[in-house]
């Protein structure tokens, strides 16, 4: 039965996708007497299938040999466009984590939009997002990869303009939209540029091809930047990073999903694509360099931040930035390690505030507190879901962020500085978010604030037994290094960052220091609250050259071409106007007109034989 679902677990994605096609009906109101309620229950039917199936499937193929499945899709004219999937335990590994992620969002959505009437639309968006993601983490294929991410970017904008009434929403879905097709475009180039190089777009073929590559660094250094500008934006690294924030307009559910799995999407691609990256040591700095800067930059945004969701986007932002540099040295292993710790902690952060959202009238930071005595299973699942993130043993974040520090280490001390440094800006930016909600007195915004009903705490405490017992699981597995051999300097340097990170914050945050607190130089303190002025450089720079670009097309058109058919128009109607008033009735001038034009039609054509010889005659 186990080796079963092995061979067929790559049908895992059409249970999520035959999910959301099954609530279709409900979204226009095709099905009334029953109300939208049925479309979440069929999902939630449906991605439990998914996740029960995965996870046997997983315990099976564990410490097996990888399957390969060939789909034949195309082949024409020398190209063979064939459906590559790979059967790991990697890949398996996150088709489980994948449904299990939205198994419990989907849970915890049937209780944040209990009076919602887009329960159709935002189930069967899910639904896609799903499939997309498995069959993401299934294909071997770089092309079909591409694809599936210009589907995700769709669902991205669908999903985040759920409630298309309110204007902030349309804008926020189409900012994120059009920043992510930034990333895309230049993927495709990348994507399509490799082609004629390597010859295959399947991952195994195109690692077996870089290790004995003999490319011009010039042309490989074009196509490694076009291909990790897509991860780029799936990842919200800078410069492309602002569409995290925007799609917060988005439904929380949703949000548990993008926080975890969804900027997970990029990075997986950037894991796969790793050997043809490091063929260009010139793409492989870049890689470190987008990544510290978004790391350490977001770390510090985030610290600025009033928005429960703009804290928790900008951590996440950072954390990916790490992800960023572990591909860029070559530290695939700690790269997957950081995408797990903080799917699950980012999805249990994002549960956590969820439910203050949820029955609270402002998401202001600065206006919540006291909420501890209130909300105690939300503060200890926020507690478990930072100290998850951050490095503080024995949790998973911890494991991660050490054996990225651990091949740093000997070779890259400056690196080494950097991850130290997110990590103790992110311990204080979160623990800065959980003084402000829990820690303090009520204020007027949360005196009365309930913690949420079950279908939202019962998804949480699910999730926040998974964190506090991830570490076990990966042991199990036989990813964690004995306690024997661990790097000692790396393990209490990290340590000591996430204790003083920690420890500064709640001294502010948990004290008795009058709030808000501001840095003494204000227009440092504008600069991280205003996310460095990016919005403003985009305004100056890009939307700037977009906009007279525009101008100049407008006038192109209206003087131009425009101009141009409106004179032939014109010059049309009065040559018939004039030959209206021409008509005299009288066949020998019809005669004469007709045999003119032939004469003077004969002599154009016959110019150059007898033009010449009349030219010579005269001169």
């Amino acid at each position: 039965m186990a080796q079963f679902l092995v061979e067929t677990v790559w049908l895992v994605p059409l249970y999520a996708l035959i999910g959301g096609l099954l609530a279709v009906p409900w979204s226009p109101g095709i099905i009334r007497r029953t109300g939208p309620r049925p479309a979440g229950y069929v999902n939630l039917v449906m991605t439990s299938l998914a996740f029960l199936h995965s996870a046997i499937a997983f315990i099976a193929i564990w410490n097996q040999p990888a399957i390969e499945v060939f789909i034949p899709w195309l082949s024409t004219a020398g190209l063979n466009l064939t459906i590559a999937l790979e059967i790991s335990s990697i890949t398996v590994g996150a088709l489980t984590v994948i449904t299990g992620l939205n198994f419990l969002a989907q849970i915890f959505a049937i209780g944040y939009m209990e009076m919602d009437w887009g329960w159709g639309r935002f189930y069967s968006l899910l639904g896609l997002f799903e499939a997309g993601l498995c069959a993401l983490a299934l294909c071997n294929n770089l092309f079909f990869s591409y694809v599936i991410l210009e589907v995700l970017t769709l669902g991205t904008y669908l999903l985040v303009g759920l409630w298309f009434s309110q204007p902030l929403v349309v804008s926020g879905a189409r900012d994120a939209f059009l920043t992510k097709r930034v990333g895309d475009l230049f993927l495709l180039m990348g994507v399509l540029g490799l082609w004629p190089l390597a010859g295959t777009w399947n991952y195994s073929e195109l690692s077996e091809w870089a290790a004995t590559a003999n490319v011009d660094p010039t042309v490989i250094t074009l196509v490694g930047l076009a291909l990790i500008a897509g991860p780029m934006g799936k990842c919200a690294q800078f410069p492309l990073h602002l569409w995290l924030d925007e799609a917060m307009e988005g439904p929380v559910p949703s949000t548990i999903l993008r926080n975890s799995v969804v900027v997970a999407s990029g990075a997986w691609v950037l894991i796969k694509l790793q050997p043809v990256l490091t063929l260009s040591p010139f793409v492989s700095s870049a890689l470190v360099a987008i990544g510290a800067v978004t790391a350490v930059g977001a770390s510090l945004i985030a610290i600025a931040q009033i928005d429960i969701k703009r804290c928790q986007s900008y951590s996440v932002s950072a954390y990916m930035g790490l992800v960023f540099i572990a591909v860029g040295t070559r530290q695939d292993e700690a790269a997957l390690l950081l995408v797990l710790a903080n799917a699950v902690s980012a999805a249990l952060l994002v549960m956590s505030t969820g439910g203050i959202i949820w029955n609270s009238i402002t998401q202001n930071v600065t206006q919540l507190g006291g909420l501890w005595s209130r909300r105690p299973i939300s503060a200890i699942a926020f507690i478990v879901g930072t100290l998850g993130l951050v490095g503080f043993p024995p949790l998973g974040g911890f494991w991660a962020l050490m054996k990225l520090i651990d091949g740093l280490w000997g070779t890259q001390p400056v690196l080494v500085g950097v991850v130290i440094a997110v990590n103790a800006l992110t311990a204080v930016s979160l623990t800065r978010e959980f003084g402000l909600i829990f820690a303090g007195k009520p204020q007027q915004m949360s005196e009365r604030s309930p913690e949420v009903h079950w279908p939202m705490s019962f998804p949480m405490v699910i999730l926040l037994g998974f964190v506090l017992h991830l570490p076990l699981v990966l042991q199990s597995l036989s990813l964690l290094p004995s306690w024997a051999t661990l790097n000692k300097d790396v393990a209490l340097l990290l340590i000591w960052s996430t204790i003083f990170g920690c420890g500064i914050s709640g001294v502010i945050y948990l004290g008795n220091i009058p709030k808000p607190v501001r840095l003494p130089w204000k227009p440092l303190q504008d600069l991280f609250a205003y996310d460095f002025y990016t919005p403003k450089l985009y305004r100056m720079t890009i939307i700037f050259s977009v906009a007279q670009i525009s101008k100049f097309a407008d006038m192109l058109d209206r003087f131009v071409v425009d101009g141009i058919v409106n004179f032939v128009g014109l010059f049309s109607l009065l040559t018939g106007e004039g030959l209206k008033y021409s008509t005299s009735g009288q066949t020998q001038f019809y005669a004469f007109t007709v045999l003119l034009g032939v004469g003077v039609l004969g002599m154009w054509v016959t110019w150059p034989f007898w033009g010449v010889q009349f030219l010579n005659l005269m001169f």
